[in-house]
């Protein structure tokens, strides 16, 4: 196999450290609490409460199960290592399953670097051409691509629900939801500006470009009272859908842009058959947009407390592309390298998101020893 795989007994050492971070007595006990109220017989009164705890328990039970499968399986490994002591048929076999829980054990522990309040839900993807003419906007289209393809191999659902193509090629924009057991503290990892260097296709002298496109990433709020918007504050216009979508998208006005005019926030939304549903979503996303600028705001007046000057704006660049002279990606903020740049454009993100999560969780744990 082209990696290490992990011996046996470090597999059992980091589920049993896994296991104690997750405070897995705590986890039990929350999820019995859950179960007593999923048994009250006026639960389901109110709705938004019972969406809420049936979807904790659901995830809470999950995690406990796959805490349990994993254990189970361990054992089961550690007998067929000894019969495939002298069988390198099964030898072969208990390397590729060793394999296989190793990368789901690693996937149960991205649970521990999730701290905010939002991290475990749903996420509101926001791709922007930058600068660089029509590079950019092709490049911006290859990282919506990419990024799609990440969320459909964590088997995530992915919608888009606006792009605003190019004038040549590429896209100028997309917003694309993510839905999925901690999408937006995973997708929040690629927030920032994607650098690319290649020899341009649409340079007939073939020389070399560079390219950028912007990544927001916002979290999708269920409630409205997560955020307030002043219906004074809003713009709202629409117009005829533009790409796929039917006759219909076509032929009326249904899809929808609102301006918040205190932020200069623009959001679209053309992909549902309505006005009044394209109207909802962009809404969502709107306050999903809000919410993240709240944030961004907290966290930079808590670096100011704290002296720091490095930049923490959206601008910032945070990965290169390189195609031409030589081909590599590597992350800025965490110095990871990949040298197969295919493998990461067809959405394998996983190593480059883990090790900026790793490095947030660094940070967190060395604010909280200092303080």
């Amino acid at each position: 196999m082209s990696r290490d795989v992990p011996a046996l007994q470090d597999l059992r050492d980091q589920l049993k450290l896994l296991a104690d971070s997750l405070d897995r007595e705590a986890l039990e006990r929350r999820a019995a609490e859950l179960e007593r109220q999923l048994q009250d017989p006026d639960f389901w009164s109110d709705q938004g409460r019972a969406a809420r705890v049936s979807a904790e328990h659901a995830r809470l039970r999950h995690k406990l199960d796959e805490l349990d499968e994993l254990e189970r399986e361990l054992e089961d490994l550690v007998e067929l290592e000894q019969l495939g002591a002298d069988d390198p048929d099964l030898a072969r076999e208990v390397a590729d399953q060793r394999a296989r829980l190793a990368q789901r054990l690693a996937r149960l522990s991205e649970e521990r670097l999730f701290s905010g309040k939002y991290d475990r839900g749903d996420a509101v993807v926001t791709v922007n051409a930058g600068a660089g003419g029509t590079d950019a906007q092709d490049w911006a289209e290859m990282v919506l691509r990419m990024l799609v393809r990440w969320a459909e191999r964590r088997g995530f659902q992915a919608e888009l629900v606006d792009l605003s193509p190019g004038e040549e090629a590429g896209i100028k924009s997309a917003t694309v939801i993510v839905r999925g057991e901690n999408a937006y503290g995973l997708a929040s990892a690629e927030r920032g500006v994607h650098r690319l260097v290649r020899i341009s296709p649409f340079d007939s002298q073939k020389r070399r470009h560079t390219a950028f496109a912007g990544v927001d990433v916002a979290p999708l709020v269920e409630e409205v009272t997560d955020v307030e918007i002043d219906p004074d504050d809003l713009q709202i216009d629409t117009y005829r859908a533009s790409g796929a979508g039917g006759q219909h998208v076509n032929k009326t006005d249904s899809a929808v842009r609102i301006t918040h005019k205190p932020t200069g926030i623009v959001v679209q939304c053309q992909n549902e058959r309505s006005q009044s549903a394209n109207k909802e979503t962009a809404l969502r996303i709107l306050r999903a947009r809000l919410l993240e600028l709240e944030e961004r705001r907290r966290q930079e007046e808590i670096r100011r407390e704290r002296g720091e000057t490095q930049d923490v704006n959206f601008g910032s660049q945070i990965r290169s592309y390189v195609l031409h002279p030589y081909r590599m990606v590597k992350d800025h903020r965490t110095g990871v390298e990949i040298g197969d740049v295919d493998r990461v454009l067809d959405g394998d993100l996983d190593e480059l998101i883990a090790a900026e999560l790793a490095r947030r969780a660094g940070e967190r744990g060395a604010v909280a020893a200092g303080s």
